[in-house]
This record gives structure tokens, C-alpha cells and sequence, in this order.
């Protein structure tokens, strides 16, 4: 069963203060997000993987209907094959059971025979954006959300993968993972739902299946937002919402790397005098992406953004409070993987209960973290490998993608002088040049090396847009 004292009960809604100024300020969110606020939920906060799984498998069990599961890792482990066998279970009651898993998140974390006894019953699988020869850079969006909706009628948001790692490890001492997600009843569930469908859709046909939109049983007014690549909608909110806060906004991310334009805005509302807080992972298990992190921490720090490492075995939330009213929940990493090329899910609650509850919560985080200064003398490389071997397992694909852009970007501003660097950004400088120089070399005195792998590119996105033109050619005779 859930930790009650780490799982509150669901709260009362506070109603949101009245006049002009609110009716402008919900008109921007609206435009922000695209999506309108839906009324009438109830919303429960659920924090840690032991949670999630508990009240997700309890769902499932209860299942008359329908259970769509959308997951960016399913991992072949005892809770793997735990919701494997609960849905399979349902599946073979006559339950509609859908699960999409995401093509990279699952490679090498299960075989073809794990699926069998759930598609054996009945039940449906479908696999986000495997590699095809008419997408050559497709690969890159992936399906990051973690989402569950059951009969319609309660769905879960969260950061939580269906993972053994989220649970710890007793035996060698690792500490659970760090993660938040919400549990929602109402008729947000039906926007939850929609956002499943049209997943599913995209990956072939369509569920022929419509739950009832379910009936309020709350006073929380919240938003779905259900990205998908290039619509950048929580973007849009995150940048919002820091120009917005007017006394706290309070952060914690996963695989933080801030592009300028949103590090510009923490940095504007610290300086305006808003208490901006950001809870971040002690340690990345890749070392290039943490140094990308921590490159990112001196003009925050310089313009009084607080930021905090988390000291357990890792810290995966994604969340956001604001004003003691405001607060986001879910899939989404602030970085560019997120905002621009994955399909995410995330809940904005304006919510003066469930901010103070969420607040509650990251204060009590901030306990186990450690604040970053500017004058902390850095880590030992003995640190860095002691805590990178106490995490282990890989985690999102956001990562790399995050890494790469953000050195992408690093160089950019060196050449153009676009801007001016910090010191740890600086540090990224010499391994780029010497990379270059490496290909710089090869290319003098074995050209081909260079021209072949680019050739074999060049000719890929050539067929690729081969490939596309006739099927759009063949969509538009059909028409």
C-alpha cells in the first residue's frame, strides 16, 4: 500500500481570487498551453515509484472497460513483468487493453517473448517511431510520456517508468528514486484519454472505443497538455510562468540544460526579487551531460536562482510551483529534447491546496540536497565515479539529445561571439577543438572517411524523400 505520510490524502480546492487581472492571466495560460483548464477533478499526489505502482496495478486490477498505458521504458524486471501480467490478466476479461512503448526507451530492455502472454489474451501493442528508411533523422522524437488512463474514469501523470530501478536496491544499499506524479478522477480523465488516442492513431488505426466523459468529483481546475514534437506548448508555459511569479517559483528537474532564452527568464524574475529555486540530480550517470548541466549553473547563480543537488540515488521529478497557486506535473525534462522533440504529458494545476502541498513536498526534498554556490570547490573525479557506479541504469534518451544541442549550441556562441561565456561552458571549448582538429585530420589524409559516411547520408535523405513524396502522392489520389 501507498506511504500515507509520504502520500496525503487528496485536497480541497482554494477557489482562485476573482477580477481582470485573473480573467487576463487564464487567457494567456490558454494561449500558452493551447488547452483550455477543465473543472471538477480530484487530484492525489503520489511521490516515489513504490507509490505510483501500487495504485497504478490497483487501477488495473478494477478495470471493467478499457486500460490505455503509454510508457517510455518497460523494463523486463519484476514490475515489468508484474504489469505485463495485470494487463494481460484484464485483456483476457474482455478489458480494451492498449499499451504503446517507445522504440529506444524499450532497446534492450525487453524481447519480443515478454509481450507474448499479454498479446496472447487479446491485448494490443504498438511501438513508437522505430527506425525506417524514409525518416533518417526521425529517430530523435521520441515517446517520453508516462501515462495511464483506466475505463476513462482515473488517470495517472508521472515521470515514473515501469522500472525496478525506480524501487532501489536494499541489498546494495541504493535509495529509491526520487519521483512525483498525480493520480487524477474527473473529467480531465477524458482529455487524458484523447491524448492516447491520438498517439495511438498516429501509430495505425484507430481505438474504436469511447468511455463516458467522466462526471466532477472535485473542485480542482487543471490542464492536459499532451505535446507532440515541434508544438512546444509546455515551452510556452515554463516561459509564462516565469514571467509571471511575482514571489516563489520553485523547480525540479531531472536533466536540467537551459536554453538562453528560459535561462534568461529565471534569471529576470530572480532579479526582480521572485524566490527562484532549482532541485536538480547530484550526479548525472553520464559525466559529459552533468558537466553540460553544471555549465548552465553560473549565470543562474549569478543572478540569485538557488540551486540544490539532490543527494539520494537519483532524483527524476519533474515538477513546478509557483506562487503558492500554480504548479506542473509530469513527463516533461527542461531541456530542448523535451520542449521541441518528444511527445510528452503534463498537468498545470491552478490550485492554491495542491501548490502548498506540492510545496510542502520539495521543501522536504530540499533536506537531502545539498545548495551549489559559486565559491563550492568541485568534486574529486573519485566523487564522480563513486556516485555515477551508486546510480547505475540508464535513464531518458533526453539526455544525449539535451547534451548534444547544448554543446551544439556552446560552439555556436564561441564562433558567432553571440554571447559571453561562462567559465564551466569555457571548459567544453577544448575537447570540441581537438575533436575538430581529429576530423579536420582524417579528412586531409583519408578523404574518404569523411566523403563516404556523408555520401551513404546524403543518399539515405534522398530516398527518404522519395519514399515520402509517394506516399503523400498515393494519400492524395485516395482522397
Amino acid at each position: 500500500m501507498p506511504d500515507t505520510a509520504s502520500n496525503p490524502a487528496p485536497v480541497p480546492a482554494a477557489m482562485p481570487p476573482s477580477g481582470s487581472a485573473q480573467v487576463l492571466a487564464e487567457q494567456a495560460l490558454d494561449r500558452a498551453t493551447g488547452v483550455e483548464s477543465v473543472a471538477g477533478n480530484a487530484l492525489e499526489l503520489l511521490i516515489d515509484g513504490r507509490a505510483h505502482f501500487d495504485a497504478w496495478l490497483a487501477a488495473i486490477g478494477a478495470a471493467q472497460k478499457s486500460v490505455f498505458l503509454e510508457n517510455y521504458i518497460i523494463r523486463d524486471d519484476e514490475v515489468g513483468r508484474a504489469f505485463r501480467d495485470a494487463l494481460a490478466a484484464r485483456a483476457a476479461a474482455s478489458v480494451r487493453v492498449a499499451v504503446i512503448r517507445d522504440w529506444l526507451g524499450g532497446l534492450g530492455e525487453t524481447r519480443a517473448a515478454f509481450w507474448r502472454p499479454l498479446l496472447d489474451a487479446g491485448g494490443e501493442m504498438r511501438v513508437f517511431n522505430p527506425p525506417r528508411l524514409d525518416s533518417p533523422l526521425g529517430w530523435f522524437g521520441r515517446d517520453h510520456r508516462k501515462l495511464l488512463v483506466v475505463d476513462g474514469a482515473i488517470g495517472f501523470v508521472s515521470g515514473v517508468c515501469l522500472s525496478a530501478k525506480w524501487l532501489g536496491d536494499p541489498a546494495r544499499d541504493i535509495a529509491p528514486w526520487r519521483d512525483t506524479g498525480v493520480a487524477i478522477r474527473g473529467p480531465a480523465c477524458a482529455d487524458l484519454e484523447r491524448a492516447f488516442k491520438a498517439a495511438w492513431a498516429g501509430l495505425g488505426a484507430p481505438l474504436a472505443i469511447d468511455n463516458a466523459v467522466p462526471a466532477p468529483c472535485g473542485d480542482v481546475d487543471l490542464r492536459v497538455i499532451a505535446t507532440e514534437p515541434a508544438h512546444a506548448s509546455v515551452y510556452r508555459s515554463d516561459l509564462y510562468v516565469a514571467a509571471m511569479a511575482r514571489r516563489t517559483l520553485w523547480l525540479s528537474d531531472a536533466y536540467f540544460v537551459g536554453i538562453a532564452p528560459y535561462v534568461q527568464a529565471l534569471r529576470a524574475a530572480a532579479l526582480d526579487g521572485v524566490d527562484v529555486r532549482l532541485l536538480v540530480p547530484g550526479a548525472s550517470d553520464l559525466a559529459f551531460v552533468a558537466r553540460l548541466s553544471h555549465a548552465g549553473y553560473r549565470p543562474l547563480l549569478e543572478a540569485g536562482v538557488k540551486v540544490y543537488e539532490w543527494n539520494g540515488s537519483m532524483m527524476h521529478a519533474k515538477t513546478a510551483v509557483a506562487d503558492d497557486r500554480w504548479a506542473r506535473v509530469g513527463s516533461s525534462n527542461l531541456n530542448l529534447a523535451s520542449w521541441l522533440t518528444n511527445c510528452e504529458i503534463d498537468v498545470v494545476v491552478e490550485n492554491e491546496a495542491f501548490a502548498a502541498q506540492l510545496a510542502e513536498q520539495y521543501l522536504r526534498d530540499l533536506d537531502n540536497a545539498t545548495e551549489v554556490v559559486l565559491d563550492e570547490k568541485p568534486r574529486s573525479r573519485r566523487d564522480h565515479v563513486r556516485m555515477r557506479r551508486a546510480r547505475g541504469g540508464r535513464g531518458s534518451s533526453s539526455r544525449a539529445a539535451a547534451g548534444t544541442l547544448r554543446l551544439v549550441n556552446t560552439i555556436g556562441a564561441a564562433i558567432g561571439e553571440r554571447r559571453v561565456l561562462g567559465s564551466a561552458e569555457a571548459g567544453l571549448l577544448p575537447p570540441a577543438a581537438l575533436l575538430l582538429f581529429v576530423v579536420a585530420a582524417l579528412a586531409a589524409v583519408w578523404p574518404r572517411i569523411v566523403a563516404w559516411p556523408l555520401a551513404l547520408l546524403a543518399a539515405w535523405v534522398a530516398a527518404s524523400l522519395l519514399l515520402r513524396w509517394r506516399k503523400l502522392r498515393r494519400s492524395r489520389k485516395q482522397r
